[in-house]
């Protein structure tokens, strides 16, 4: 026998009593909120039940993060994978032609080598194609450093263009066992002063290009197979060489997603971002096309104009965003919320900029109660970490 209606519509009135005394217990957050920031909490419906300065554009930080990876998966889609093809010319070179693989690294040359190992066991140089992405790319926010937030972006990188290395007695080693400290990279270090730590390889003379092909060079030859002549760029033309391998991606984007979000890494951001672009307007790839894809979208999908973006990682102080949009971008990223970072019931994504900090992700008290918060700070020596504490404990 079923429940009477009066039950039902006991537990409705209920349902909208707690809304409105969370929405009325969440007033206490004024406080803690100063001229430069803004919060907003909302459920799962859309319903907005807590938000101040909400249209005021602030520096999202790495919060942005979640909406280059919502355009990502939007235009890409969550199963595409990155891929990096390799020909044969006539004079036996091996020319790599890079599209952007973000994760392409010293395994990924590994199992590239072995698989080519199959095909030749001499080869009379190595070219390498970059042309997929535009150059130069300058991002806003990256500076000429040694800190790998620092890495700068391209068409054929490998090991997010860093190497990461230590000392050991009177000698410099590699501090990833599966990636050789190559000579090249010698006098970088040396001028880091660093004993151990990473330093960012740069595009300047294709610096960041001809490590990938020198490190493609050491598992070749690791394999057994004679590289004689240059490691130089150069240009794939599929229609004189012949295509002898088309590497595809281990990583589907969902996890490159996954890693973006967790680690936070600036070069998977604008690698995503300037991908984006390239899908929609079409090659050489550069970061004026994907921030045109982001605006459009902000634009005619997210139904927003509350977005003002110049690159995709949040490194920039450049970067705009009211937490009205961010709640949009939320809602757009909510059946991906998995991938953000969890702790103690939040999916989480936070940002940091000297004096901004910034949080923004779901509070989830069961399956059914999810409730999209942004909380952007951009007062100096203040934290979002109070005022994600008060949204938390005045759940209903």
């Amino acid at each position: 026998m079923g429940l009477p209606l009066a039950f039902y519509f006991l537990y409705f009135l209920y349902f909208l009593t707690s809304e409105n005394l969370y929405a009325a217990s969440l007033s206490g957050l004024d406080p803690l909120i100063g001229k430069q920031d803004a919060v907003l909490v909302a459920d799962n419906q859309g319903n907005i039940l807590f938000s101040k300065h909400e249209n005021t554009p602030l520096i999202p930080a790495s919060t942005l993060k979640i909406l280059t990876a919502v355009l990502a998966l939007s235009h890409l889609g969550s199963d595409y994978r990155f891929h990096t093809d390799f020909y044969l010319d006539d004079g036996n070179r091996l020319i790599a032609q890079g599209f952007g693989d973000p994760l392409l690294v010293s395994e990924s040359l590994s199992a590239i080598a072995k698989t080519l190992a199959n095909q030749f066991r001499s080869i009379h140089g190595i070219i390498l194609d970059d042309t997929h992405f535009a150059k130069p790319l300058e991002i806003p926010g990256i500076s000429d450093s040694f800190e790998p937030y620092d890495a700068p972006n391209g068409a054929l990188c490998v090991n997010f263009n860093t190497v990461f290395f230590q000392r050991a007695g009177s000698r410099f080693v590699s501090a990833e066992p599966k990636t050789p400290l190559l000579p090249m990279v010698m006098s970088r270090i040396l001028n880091s002063r660093m004993d151990q730590g990473r330093i960012v390889l740069s595009n300047k003379q294709g610096e960041a290009t001809l490590y990938a092909g020198q490190m493609l060079r050491h598992f070749l030859e690791k394999e057994g197979i004679t590289v004689t002549g240059k490691v130089e760029t150069g240009r794939a033309d599929p229609a004189q060489n012949r295509l002898i391998l088309r590497y595809v991606s281990e990583h589907r984007l969902s996890e490159v997603v996954e890693k973006l979000l967790e680690h936070s890494n600036n070069f998977i951001a604008n690698q995503l971002l300037i991908s984006v672009g390239v899908k929609v307007y079409g090659p050489p790839g550069t970061l004026e096309k994907g921030v045109r894809a982001a605006m459009s979208d902000a634009e005619k999908v997210l139904k927003t104009n509350g977005i003002q973006i110049v690159e995709g990682s949040g490194i920039s102080r450049e970067n705009r965003m009211t937490v009205l949009a961010m709640h949009r971008v939320l809602n757009a990223f909510i059946s991906h919320r998995h991938l953000m970072g969890f702790k103690n019931g939040v999916f989480y994504k936070t940002g940091t900029l000297d004096g901004v900090r910034t949080l923004a992700g779901y509070i989830e008290t069961r399956p059914e109660r999810i409730y999209p918060f942004a909380i952007f700070i951009n007062t100096p020596g203040k934290t979002a970490d109070d005022i994600l504490m008060k949204i938390r404990t005045s759940l209903p």
